[in-house]
């Protein structure tokens, strides 16, 4: 397994860990605190609400988009605690892993029986 598969898969083994204690129907917030603590307990170095600048025909904008997280300065996490994933929330993972030009992005809705039904991975 390379480096970013596995950074993925420890991500990924920190949200399960999450969903396992919680479960679903709780606010997004609750989810991304105990996600961030779980990363430190992982010595994970990540960044919360990192702000997104939105560069329109060369002018920066700040129009209030934040990245959720940014793990190991490589892996854009968007996290949900909606019904279902729909397919504006793939496009904003797109359209966020774009404008921040980072490569990896994990999608995970924790508003889901099985954590592993709410996660989706794209890679640009």
């Amino acid at each position: 397994m390379d480096e970013q598969a596995q950074l993925t898969h420890t991500i990924i083994g920190a949200a399960i860990e999450v969903h396992r204690a919680l479960g679903p129907g709780l606010l997004e917030s609750a989810y991304e605190e105990c996600l961030c603590h779980e990363l430190g307990l992982r010595r994970l170095v990540f960044q919360r609400q990192v702000p997104l600048p939105l560069t329109y025909k060369g002018v920066n904008l700040d129009c209030g988009y934040r990245l959720d997280l940014v793990v190991a300065q490589t892996v854009l996490l968007e996290l949900k605690a909606v019904e279902q994933i729909l397919p504006i929330h793939e496009a904003q993972l797109l359209t966020y892993l774009r404008l921040s030009e980072m490569k990896i992005g994990l999608l995970i809705n924790f508003n889901v029986p099985v954590l592993k039904q709410g996660i989706v991975r794209r890679v640009l």
